[in-house]
């Protein structure tokens, strides 16, 4: 197997019995675990000193608001003690020198660069030091020392050239992991670099990053992440689960982005209450660029550009913004659908909960999760599974859908209050979150509803088709999920004659 391990701002958190990340205590840890590279990351005090830390202030790691920027050495020294103190990058480069391990210096911004090569020159740690970081600090490297084993920044979903690593002349083409896959570890090799990759704390994934020939695999969890490696571990479904709660993370970052930045212009398709912006757009190339590397062989069809699937191969359906409507006018009730369908229906699946805008995910057979909690759909009661309830629903775009009036009218009469939120992915996922007792949309896609419906399947919760059986994957028609059978077919049921009466009415 190839692929070192990178221990992330040492070896930290409760792997490393409790040692904070970027300082020496960390780095100890590290080089007790027979890590191979050590990375940190180092910014300037006002006073000039190279520090490691990764944030721009201390706020995360220790309860202060002030900017590293704005202290001074004296100041920084104030905070913590001991091996937990904020070291100066010197200090890391006298525990690691003579040792056989390497320290990684990463650099956020240039700022930092020119101190950070005298301190290193200073030590005489030129030999066992690699960089990394901004485009920037890496050519104030490339120009002081020749070399230096440098890590290009790489960001993109294109492939790298020969022109695009010409300057730098890197040793290492350094790349978020999720974009990492056989084509551009073939490209990298091609062009006579080395394939680095961050930031990887899923097992099965740094061994698959292994297998296709990636070098070096940065991790916060070093000694788990190396065994899995060097055991050459295989689960596919884990690995995917982690690559679906990473791309909703994403996504929830970008929908937050633009809520609090503005949406900026908003287009129309099919009709003026179809929506569509910039960022359904940006999702979904992003999306699709991360299945495109991890999953080459399957298919993938979204809501904004399309594709199509024979049934062969697994295909991908993604919403980038289910609910875009409610984006375009300031309602901030929105979700994000993925979901994997393999053969008969779908296997991994990903939404947001629009509270929060927090991922969750859904594997068959392993049941749902948020926020690191199994999802549980609620007890079932006794009685009418209705009454006193609220179910949910979807219009068909701005329109009632027929029978929508006779069912709004049917559930009154139950003492049932319906919502129309705005997301079939929500609504119908909201039943694995305890919102409603049950909920519907009347036509089924699976590009807005099939994630749903696996999250409430294996939260506890029924799922039914038209014809009252359970599917996760129908051709057409509506769906229905209920905290219970007995809600889920409630709901069917009173559809069913709304559609009927509808339909006698209409003759």
């Amino acid at each position: 197997m190839s692929g070192r391990i990178v221990a992330h701002r040492g070896y930290h958190g409760d792997d490393a019995h409790g040692a904070r990340e970027n300082t020496l205590a960390a780095v100890d840890a590290a080089l007790a675990a027979d890590a191979e590279v050590i990375e940190v990351d180092v910014r300037l005090t006002r006073d000039g000193s190279a520090v490691l830390l990764h944030d721009a202030t201390l706020e995360r790691l220790w309860g202060d608001e002030r900017a590293v920027a704005e202290m001074t050495l004296d100041d920084v020294s104030e905070v913590g003690g001991g091996r937990h103190r904020i070291p100066l990058l010197v200090d890391a480069l006298e525990r690691v020198s003579g040792t056989g391990s390497a320290l990684l210096i990463d650099m956020e911004h240039a700022a930092p660069a020119a101190e950070a090569i005298e301190v290193v020159r200073g030590a005489q740690a030129e030999a066992f030091t690699e960089w990394c970081g901004s485009i920037d600090a890496m050519r104030i490297v490339r120009d002081a020392l020749p070399d230096a084993v440098i890590h290009l920044p790489w960001n993109s979903a294109d492939l790298p050239t020969a022109s695009g690593l010409a300057q730098l002349r890197p040793t290492y083409v350094n790349a978020p992991h999720l974009l990492v896959g056989t084509a551009f570890v073939d490209a990298v090799h091609a062009l006579d670099a080395r394939v680095a990759c961050w930031t990887v704390d899923e097992p099965a994934q740094a061994a698959h990053l292994a297998r296709i020939g990636v070098d070096s695999i940065t991790t916060n969890r070093l000694k788990r992440i190396r065994d899995a490696v060097a055991t050459d571990l295989r689960d596919e479904r884990a690995r995917r689960l982690s690559v679906v709660d990473a791309l909703a993370g994403h996504a929830a970052l970008l929908t937050r982005t633009a809520r609090r930045d503005g949406v900026g212009p908003v287009s129309t398709k099919q009709d003026a209450a179809d929506h569509v912006t910039e960022v359904d757009r940006t999702v979904e190339r992003d999306v699709r660029a991360v299945l495109g590397a991890q999953f080459p062989d399957h298919d993938i069809v979204g809501e904004e550009y399309g594709g199509s699937s024979d049934g062969t191969a697994p295909c991908w359906y993604l919403d980038p913004i289910d609910g875009t409507a409610n984006l375009a006018n300031g309602v901030p009730w929105t979700s994000f659908s993925l979901a994997l369908v393999e053969g008969d229906g779908p296997v991994v699946a990903a939404v947001l909960d629009p509270v929060g805008e927090t991922p969750v995910v859904a594997a068959a057979g392993a049941g749902a999760w948020r926020c690191g909690e199994r999802l549980a759909a609620p007890e079932a009661h006794g009685g009418d599974p209705l009454v006193g309830r609220i179910v949910t629903a979807e219009l068909a775009g701005a329109q009632a859908w027929p029978g929508f009036v006779e069912m709004l009218s049917a559930l009154a009469i139950r003492s049932c209050t319906l919502r129309v939120p705005g997301s079939g992915t929500a609504t119908l996922a909201g039943v694995a979150l305890g919102r409603g007792v049950a909920a519907m949309v009347h036509r089924y896609s699976p590009i807005d509803h099939a994630a749903a419906l696996l999250i409430v399947a294996e939260a506890g919760g029924a799922v039914r088709d038209e014809t009252g059986a359970h599917n996760l994957h129908p051709e057409s028609g509506a769906v229905f999920v209920g905290a219970s059978a007995d809600a889920a077919e409630a709901l069917l049921a009173e559809y069913s004659t709304a559609r009927e009466m509808r339909t006698f009415s209409t003759k």
